[in-house]
């Protein structure tokens, strides 16, 4: 693989007043590679470590660290130990005096900003909670959110959280049938909404898209609507409830319930496009032992920082950012809709006015921000921010380069990590204490025993392979909700119950830089050469044409595989077909003659999820006219559309 140049390295602070190279102190390691090997090698060690090191409180302590006596997918952690998320995200804050600190801060469309302080944010987590109780949810119920990304949300979390339920956070893009599948496989008594929402301007009515999931699920209970649209209203049915009535009655004072450390906390539905839903089961601490460490180590946030990570609650970086942030004393900041509507300056003007410390996207995001130039970011003081965060695609180093260039102006770390809902968490992810290459991942996670391995399973170097963990860590998932089965043929199934295979493609190179190149299931076969669609769509996007590209393999009578190149152009450029061949001939160029695509077509947007990564199972399926399966995923289903014009008009 190509050797790429260090683009960033660690300052003064980093070295001296970051998270990590305080554990490292403590602990007599010299650095960063060593401190990776060791947790992985030593679990009994460095959980008590991460512990102890960053405060998190047990109500009790625990008899055994871990029981693998089932095999890897079953370990239990923690045994005998109890706790729960909010003591150590919320009420130790106010138990130590920082009620007065800024916890939340909600940013709507068209709308003023919503701010909690930790101590006004304690007393709405109480009484929602309590009025959660009175509407008759208890121990290890689940609750549906299907909400815009408000404080109301923040509060709710916390709020199932403190009493032993358990949130089922739901994208609030899907439709009725999504949302449905959703809470009947969680049994979902209640379902947590709003009356509406405004995306781009307009009304998005959640409410009577509730409405159908309820009928179809046949096991919520109660609605509660949030009345979130100022001068719209919603008809109320006879189980429905206005969330604000609901609140108000409820006690300010609500205790936080002691869990066994291995109650369920969370359950997350990862965002694949066919079969039934997958949700992912999480604890209380293995949610909280990850998203403190991860949050802490490789992001660095520290008390007083605000971390503003655009996302959904919907996907999992939604109440890692919440709950890690929190945890740290943070500012959290929350955004309701487009990060360029109404004004393409939008997510810069939030950095602005709320001095944000840590920005997090996903690559796509990037792209669509570049689009609009560098004007829109030049208006607005962005010095506040110390570190940058990427997850859901691999980046492409033009891409890379503006991000680094624009929101950090070189000067902050691009903290780019990779993991799933399955995890909570990452399985890459760099420390600010080490050097960092442009698009790298750097290293495994901390706890994490990474590989990258052939079709054997042994290790390779060099060269692009599967991206596997050897061990346990207490954040992955305790399977797939009512479906065991399944769970193990998806991790365990290609290498054995002894390695958790992550499906995605990933390489390590000469100097022990990790980077990914896209998931296996999308690997294309060209001319009997394996490459990544990452690797394509990266040498693309360096055309100075294409904003954003996916490249998807389709059967050809001749080749076996055809490659095909969709490709968004970038502003001030036409789609021509003559611009079409210039773009085959430059990925010819850059790749090798037998990579030069087939065809370059040109479209107006690519499928994408919300986290922001590109549907390419769902634009080959289309373009070679089979049924895509499920759109539940796709964030914008009017790409998929134009994708089926295309295919008939060439068939």
């Amino acid at each position: 693989m190509t050797h790429r140049e260090i683009v960033w390295r660690p300052r003064a602070d980093d070295l001296e007043r970051s998270h990590v190279a305080r554990l490292m102190r403590r602990h007599g390691i010299a650095g960063p590679a060593e401190l990776r090997r060791r947790a992985a090698a030593d679990p009994h060690w460095f959980y008590p470590a991460v512990i102890e090191d960053l405060g998190i409180e047990f109500d009790a302590p625990w008899d055994r660290l871990r029981d693998d006596s089932r095999g890897l997918p079953w370990t239990e952690w923690f045994l005998g130990g109890r706790l729960n998320l909010v003591h150590n995200v919320l009420d130790r804050h106010v138990r130590d005096g920082r009620g007065n600190e800024l916890a939340v801060v909600a940013e709507r469309e068209g709308g003023a900003p919503v701010l909690l302080t930790y101590a006004e944010l304690n007393e709405r987590v109480c009484r929602f909670a309590s009025a959660l109780i009175r509407l008759g949810v208890g121990l290890g119920d689940s609750i549906g959110f299907y909400l815009p990304m408000t404080a109301d949300v923040v509060v709710a979390l916390l709020a199932c959280l403190k009493i032993g339920a358990v949130p089922v956070p739901v994208f609030g893009g899907f439709g009725p049938d999504a949302l449905a599948a959703r809470l009947a496989d969680a049994g979902a008594r209640v379902l947590l909404t709003a009356d509406g929402t405004l995306r781009r301007g307009k009304v998005v009515a959640l409410k009577a898209l509730a409405d159908q999931a309820r009928a179809l699920a046949g096991c919520v209970e109660h609605v509660v609507v949030l009345r979130n649209l100022a001068g719209e209203s919603s008809r109320l049915g006879s189980r429905d409830v206005w969330w604000h009535e609901l609140e108000v009655g409820g006690d300010p004072h609500e205790p936080t319930v002691s869990l066994d450390a291995s109650a369920r906390s969370l359950v997350l539905y990862t965002s694949g496009t066919t079969g039934r839903p997958k949700g992912a089961v999480h604890t209380h601490a293995g949610v909280q032992l990850v998203t403190a460490k991860e949050v802490g180590y490789h992001m660095d946030v520290r008390r007083g920082d605000v971390l503003f990570w655009v996302t959904d609650i919907g996907w999992m970086m939604g109440p890692w950012a919440i709950l890690g942030g929190l945890f740290h004393g943070a500012t959290v900041v929350v955004m309701d809709g487009a990060p360029d509507h109404p004004a393409a300056d939008r997510l810069w003007s939030i950095v602005e006015r709320h001095r944000v410390t840590h920005l997090g996207v996903a690559p796509t995001l990037v792209r669509a921000l570049a689009a609009h130039g560098t004007e829109a970011a030049a208006r607005h003081d962005l010095s506040s921010v110390r570190i940058l965060g990427s997850t859901g695609e691999p980046w492409d180093d033009a891409s890379y380069r503006w991000f680094s260039d624009v929101a950090g102006a070189g000067r902050c770390p691009i903290i780019n990590i990779s993991g799933g809902t399955e995890l909570m968490g990452c399985l890459l992810a760099p420390l600010p204490v080490a050097p960092l290459k442009a698009t790298s991942l750097q290293g495994p996670a901390l706890g994490m025993d990474v590989d990258v391995v052939d079709e054997r399973g042994a290790s390779v170097r060099g060269e692009v392979g599967y991206l596997v963990c050897r061990n346990a860590a207490p954040n992955m998932t305790r399977g797939f909700l009512n479906d065991p089965g399944r769970y193990l043929e998806t991790y365990f199934g290609q290498f054995g119950d002894s390695v958790w295979s992550h499906g995605d493609w990933a390489f390590v190179d000469e100097d022990g830089d990790w980077f990914l190149t896209g998931r296996a299931d999308d690997t294309l076969k060209i001319a009997g050469k394996r490459v990544g669609p990452g690797e394509v769509e990266a040498a693309a996007i360096a055309h100075s044409a294409v904003r954003e590209a996916a490249a998807v393999g389709l059967p050809d009578p001749v080749k076996g595989i055809a490659l095909v190149v969709l490709a968004v152009t970038r502003p001030g450029f036409d789609g021509t077909p003559a611009l079409a061949t210039e773009v085959a001939a430059h990925l010819g160029a850059h790749l090798g003659a037998t990579m030069r695509p087939s065809r370059v077509v040109w479209v107006d947007a690519l499928p994408v999820t919300r986290s922001g990564k590109i549907l390419r199972g769902i634009i080959r399926k289309v373009l070679a006219g089979e049924d895509p399966g499920s759109l539940a995923s796709v964030a914008n289903p009017e790409a998929v559309a134009a994708l089926r014009d295309l295919a008939g008009r060439s068939s």
